[in-house]
């Protein structure tokens, strides 16, 4: 304990900023933050009030962060164990586990505060709702118990799309579900191609993910299955729904082609792990292409520019 207690008084003020810092997770947001405001962009047919969407990524980035500070809390002893996690800041003494839940205390009621007076209550509510999910169901119930903790557990970073149409609406229709239905299903490619390339750490601490329970071959045809899940789910705001248009199929059909493909390539070779992490890292570009080309399809200039194309001028 005593190179824990010298680690923590030696700490600068900026060196204690950046260990509170990294103990959001911060990597992690941006794309949270994306789905939330691609939600709130179609919610408000492209056109979303500036100071709205400012207080909604803002409250969904502190509960977020909340979020994050309380799994590193809970998940020290893993962390600790791990040596690709052991510098982390609480593992390596240099934030004490009651001073971050503190900060995440802070954090959530920021957050809940702020979407509360400039949103409504149902978008902070919502916010909350991903922090517990996340804690009690995914960190707590699923992730040491069950090789579909990634699968369940992906409902809480699901929710962001719920919080950005709540925050523009005050009501949930069925749109903000199949976003979330979307990112429900993108969450176990997404996860397990990391799961992949790390799986000897998961198995070092005993987290039963699915490609140390049931191997690579197993894991590979997971991701081929729900990537064929995921990619017809994300068509479906085109037709039959007809929410966005011909700019958002487009963008849809060509990302959701190379999803496939990598996804085949890595089902042809499980035990690759440049694929794994090719698949991986195309998963993140994957969902954030598609939010973004659900933002340019719903702007007015997009309408406008389409309308002068069709009508030749």
């Amino acid at each position: 304990m005593t190179g824990t207690s010298i680690a923590r008084h030696n700490q600068n003020l900026t060196e204690v900023i950046k260990s509170y810092y990294q103990l959001t997770k911060p990597r992690i947001i941006p794309l949270l933050l994306i789905t939330t405001a691609a939600s709130m962009w179609i919610a408000s047919d492209g056109k979303v009030d500036p100071l709205l969407l400012l207080v909604t990524l803002s409250g969904g980035t502190l509960a977020a962060a909340s979020a994050q500070v309380l799994n590193c809390i809970y998940d020290r002893d893993i962390d600790y164990t791990m040596t690709r996690t052991r510098k982390r800041p609480i593992p390596s003494g240099r934030v004490q586990p009651r001073h971050a839940l503190i900060f995440a205390a802070i954090l959530g009621v920021l957050s809940f505060s702020l979407l509360m007076v400039f949103a409504n209550l149902l978008a902070a509510l919502l916010a909350m709702t991903g922090i517990v999910f996340y804690m009690l169901i995914y960190t707590h119930w699923l992730k040491r118990h069950t090789t579909q903790n990634i699968v369940i557990g992906g409902a809480a970073g699901a929710i962001p799309p719920l919080v950005g149409w709540a925050a523009v609406t005050g009501n949930l229709s069925f749109v903000p579900w199949l976003l979330f239905a979307i990112i429900f299903l993108w969450t176990p490619p997404h996860f397990w191609a990391l799961a992949l390339m790390i799986k000897e750490d998961y198995a070092e601490v005993g987290v039963p993910m699915l490609p140390v329970v049931k191997g690579e071959e197993n894991t590979a045809n997971q991701i081929w299955l729900y990537s064929w899940l995921v990619v017809p789910c994300s068509l479906l705001l085109l037709y039959p729904l007809g929410n966005l248009g011909i700019v958002y199929g487009a963008i849809a059909v060509y990302l959701g082609y190379q999803f496939l493909c990598k996804a085949w390539e890595l089902k042809q070779d499980p035990a690759n792990n440049q694929l794994a992490r090719g698949m991986f890292k195309y998963s993140i570009f994957y969902m954030m292409l598609l939010c973004v080309a659900m933002i340019v399809d719903t702007l007015p200039l997009t309408h406008q520019l389409l309308g002068i194309i069709l009508t030749g001028g």
